[in-house]
């Protein structure tokens, strides 16, 4: 039997600890079970206990370790409670929890702006900071994945708030990257294109939709979700040691497209 390479064992992430934050479908479901297969202990987080007990059920008769962690990631209390709550902190945190609002500006006002943010920007802030705090207090550091969109350094119509709050995590995905480097962590973000997940169903057999995929996207296609679950895995992984701040676009070429 040939040994096992060097290289191909960077890639695990065998003895770590995983939180992944909208995990119980989509993108996030695919990250966690893919870190659960790489040797991560996953912790699913949801706002639906009774189907995180579900996800979890299905991964543990897998063989995989996992947990659910049942919070809402926008209750900042509620988070560092579980935080505290748990023996072994997560040195791996996936902020890919997040929510939309398309709407005209007349039809968005502040508050709901706001909202918005608050889901997609501002809760990653808060647990990305009370994580790398916790870590760092018992000398530990760890990886941040977040997970963005092409839609932050973009612009369409109607849906300001989800632009300004995806292209104010790529930003936070550098300026963590660049504070938390001396004390041994990572940050960088995936920004996916177009992926069929549940949310995105409406959209996937539209007519005006299937024509603008097959012109702008090389692969005619939408992405599947598990198509983004390896590179989470990479970036949280020690074959990705000397990357830092960068933005993974994942989107089969669209925005090179032209």
């Amino acid at each position: 039997m040939s040994e096992v390479s060097p290289h191909a064992e960077r890639f695990s992430l065998a003895g770590r600890s995983a939180l992944i934050t909208g995990a119980s479908r989509g993108l996030g479901w695919e990250i966690a079970k893919a870190m659960a297969q790489a040797g991560a202990k996953v912790h699913i987080n949801g706002r639906d206990g009774d189907v995180l007990n579900m996800r979890c059920r299905e991964m543990t008769d897998a063989g995989y370790e996992v947990s659910p962690a049942l919070f809402d990631v926008t209750d900042t209390g509620a988070a560092d409670a579980w935080l505290d709550a748990q023996v072994e902190l997560p040195d791996i945190l996936v902020n890919n929890a997040g929510l939309r609002h398309r709407h005209a500006l007349e039809d968005c006002p502040p508050a709901a702006f706001a909202h918005v943010v608050e889901g997609n920007l501002t809760s990653a802030y808060a647990l990305a900071r009370s994580v790398a705090m916790r870590l760092k207090a018992v000398g530990r550091s760890g990886t941040i994945v977040n997970i963005t969109s092409i839609a932050g350094p973009r612009a369409r119509p109607g849906d300001a708030a989800y632009t300004a709050a995806k292209g104010g995590l790529e930003a936070l995905t550098r300026s963590l990257a660049v504070e938390l480097a001396p004390d041994g962590f990572r940050c960088n973000a995936i920004a996916p294109g177009y992926f069929a997940t549940e949310a995105n169903a409406p959209w996937v057999d539209d007519a005006g939709v299937k024509k603008f995929v097959a012109a702008r996207i090389p692969f005619k296609r939408w992405g599947r979700p598990d198509e983004i679950a390896g590179a989470a895995v990479f970036l949280a992984s020690d074959a990705a040691s000397y990357i830092n701040g960068h933005v993974l676009v994942i989107d089969a070429g669209m925005t090179i497209n032209f």
